[in-house]
């Protein structure tokens, strides 16, 4: 695929339409913002998710078999 190729179809479907909404999509395409993740959470949430990280950081884990065991019996 030739991306020089490629931009100047894109060019001329532009040129080309009059809808409004496909002006609109493309628009968007270029002007959205990427969403963090972390951003959309609530602070309890995140508490939790750094508290979790402190723990495996401190080695305070148990494996999933290890988690399964008293599920098996």
């Amino acid at each position: 695929m030739d991306i020089q190729l490629e931009k100047e179809s894109l060019i001329r479907m532009l040129q080309e339409t009059n809808d409004f909404k496909i002006i609109s999509a493309i628009k968007d395409v270029f002007t959205a913002k990427k969403k963090d993740f972390w951003e959309e959470l609530s602070e309890a949430q995140k508490t939790e998710i750094n508290l979790s990280m402190k723990e495996f950081e401190e080695g305070k884990f148990s494996d999933f078999e290890e988690f399964l065991l008293p599920f098996t019996k």
